[in-house]
């Protein structure tokens, strides 16, 4: 668990979660989470605010949840019974896993978790939650966060349709959970890309911050200028790369290759 000061009146702690980082922010008087984390992650969390920060579980005043993924929201509605801090999200990421489609997909991100789990040797642990999120304020593009005037919530998509970051305004920091993943020690587009167009967008929108220091989901936090964003939006998708797009493309080739040898 790393701690960076960012300024005499907040603290960043980063927190090695279950597949993931977390960003809990430290001031005087409150504290801000900035994604809710998977539900295999809320003992710890709480353990260190009681035992490592020494601070009650009440100080605890936002929970952001920066999309609906299984390690950015699955631990979100047990920490609000646990700390009594209301969620923040964009007002789409409740309707992402809804309906049939919304369950099946709901039900394959949480057996991706597992695996993904299981590739950095972590154990299999309890990481189901409800697919429909409850946030009590539903964030737009440009508005401060609540209790948090020093944060910005920038809309993001393209990992999903309700991607949002986080921009610290006065350090010129910015959070963008999944915006970026790292495969073979590079910096790559996630896994999915719903929303190609938008995705693009969205890495242009970063880029145009020229930020001091941008925070990732699964990648240690870098220096803005060390971001090779034409690199990135080079290889950026141009079709969507979903689970559902994977399927149907793999389908098709099997059954192409099914017609050639006939």
């Amino acid at each position: 668990m790393n701690r960076n000061n960012n300024m005499q009146a907040m603290q960043i702690h980063t927190l090695k979660g279950y597949i993931q980082n977390i960003y809990l922010v430290e001031y005087p008087d409150r504290l801000l989470l900035l994604d809710g984390c998977s539900r295999a992650d809320t003992g710890m969390l709480c353990d260190y605010i009681r035992t490592g920060l020494k601070r009650p579980l009440s100080d605890l005043k936002l929970i952001v949840v920066t999309h609906m993924h299984p390690d950015h929201a699955g631990g979100a509605h047990q920490l609000r019974r646990l700390t009594g801090a209301p969620i923040a999200s964009h007002p789409k990421a409740p309707g992402w896993y809804t309906g049939l489609a919304g369950r099946t997909a709901h039900a394959i991100d949480v057996a991706l978790t597992w695996w993904v789990a299981g590739r950095l040797g972590r154990p299999k642990r309890h990481i189901w939650y409800n697919p429909v999120l409850k946030p009590d304020y539903r964030l737009q593009d440009g508005q401060a966060l609540p209790g948090f005037a020093d944060w910005q919530v920038l809309y993001t998509p393209g990992h999903t349709d309700h991607d949002i970051s986080l921009l610290h305004v006065p350090t010129h920091e910015v959070y963008v959970a999944d915006l970026l993943v790292r495969v073979k020690k590079a910096l790559v587009p996630p896994y999915p890309v719903c929303h190609p167009n938008q995705y693009r967008a969205s890495l242009m929108r970063i880029e145009a911050l020229q930020a001091q220091r941008i925070y990732f989901a699964h990648v240690a936090a870098r220096a803005g200028e060390d971001i090779p964003f034409a690199d990135l939006l080079t290889m950026a998708p141009k079709r969507p790369k979903t689970h559902w797009h994977s399927t149907k493309n793999r389908i098709a080739r099997k059954l192409g290759r099914c017609s050639r040898n006939h």
